[in-house]
């Protein structure tokens, strides 16, 4: 299995607009292009210093083919337009893992 996590920290001012955004349009339009077969949501504990609240969003899929699908088909436009929503008011990183054992 493959797990595909984003890592955003999203300043306070947008944190609540953000996390219902996710919930409701974001994470459902990333489910629905039929790459994953699953998804989390992590907030991390002990950021209270970073000026904002850092969240992981994992989502799983069954093999790096579905995932270099998503990534060439799906994802930029699904990133731009988080970026155009909340533009200057996060940072995000994103890792690719292998589930081992």
């Amino acid at each position: 299995m493959i797990v595909y996590s984003v890592t955003v920290n999203i300043e306070n001012d947008v944190h609540e607009e953000w996390l219902e955004w996710m919930k409701l349009k974001h994470i459902p339009d990333v489910m629905g292009t039929g790459y994953f077969t699953s998804h989390r949501i992590l907030r991390l504990l002990g950021d209270e210093d970073t000026g904002g609240v850092t969240y992981s969003i994992q989502y799983h899929c069954n093999g790096i083919d579905d995932y270099k699908d998503y990534q060439e088909k799906s994802a930029p436009s699904l990133q731009k337009e988080h970026t155009e929503k909340f533009k200057d008011k996060f940072v995000a990183f994103r890792t690719l893992l292998e589930e081992v054992g």
